[in-house]
């Protein structure tokens, strides 16, 4: 039996959302429809959904805040739909973990594209050891508290962590044991900004590492796989 993704489409305006809901069917997808962020997180709250094509003008709360929220709380992959003249808030959503957009007026065609290309990434992803994204963690003598974005060593010291520090260390332990690609990597730290910053991560593990390593310049705990990419080396446990 084939795949068939959930699609959830949220979008204020009935003459963009119901036609659009309708061709992704056509396209051999399930589909769920909000007309704003509220009912969209009721719909996240009581059932599974494979990607989320997201506006993000909406009135109450937009959609840049339910992309921020959505990534928090959880993997499922985002396409956000945008105006011509929106470029800071495509920016804007691509930092918060959008995916991938799409500028309106679109070509539905180029639509189903999009969605098919982020659902073959995002499924072969390795997936979470631990899929809790909040709580306390332990790994060597550190203690990573991920509610508060804390990273907090034996002595009791809290040494501060970046957003893109915070969101590579979170990868990183919950997919300890893993070798993960420079690709993967980014793809599931920062999403399409890999496309202009292809080779960021690898300033990124370095940064990471001058926090966290004994000594960085031997890293015992981000370990370089040669030709395949890195590896988060120490056991990671949940704290109660």
């Amino acid at each position: 039996m084939s795949f068939v993704p959930h699609i959830l489409v949220v979008d204020d305006h009935r003459d963009i959302r119901e036609p659009l809901a309708a061709f992704l069917k056509k396209q051999e997808m399930r589909v769920t429809t909000a007309n704003n962020a509220a009912a969209a997180r009721d719909i996240l709250a009581r059932g599974a959904i494979d990607l989320i094509v997201l506006d993000i003008m909406m009135p109450g709360e937009d959609g840049l805040s339910l992309c921020a929220y959505v990534r928090q709380a959880m993997d499922t992959p985002m396409i956000l739909l945008t105006a011509r003249a929106e470029t800071i808030d495509r920016i804007v959503g691509l930092k918060v973990g959008a995916d991938d957009y799409v500028v309106k007026p679109f070509e539905p065609l180029e639509l189903v594209a999009r969605i098919n290309s982020v659902l073959r990434r995002t499924n072969a992803l390795p997936r979470t050891r631990d899929p809790s994204t909040s709580g306390r963690v332990a790994f060597g003598s550190w203690i990573f508290d991920l509610g508060r974005r804390e990273l907090v060593s034996s002595d009791g010291l809290s040494i501060p962590l970046s957003s893109a520090d915070f969101r590579l260390l979170v990868v990183l332990t919950q997919r300890a044991g893993i070798v993960l690609s420079r690709d993967q990597l980014l793809d599931l730290t920062s999403g399409r900004e890999q496309l202009a910053f292809d080779r960021s991560i690898d300033n990124q593990i370095s940064r990471l590492r001058r926090k966290i390593e004994p000594d960085p310049q031997k890293p015992s705990v981000i370990q370089t796989v040669w030709g395949r990419g890195y590896i988060f080396a120490l056991e990671v446990k949940a704290i109660e």
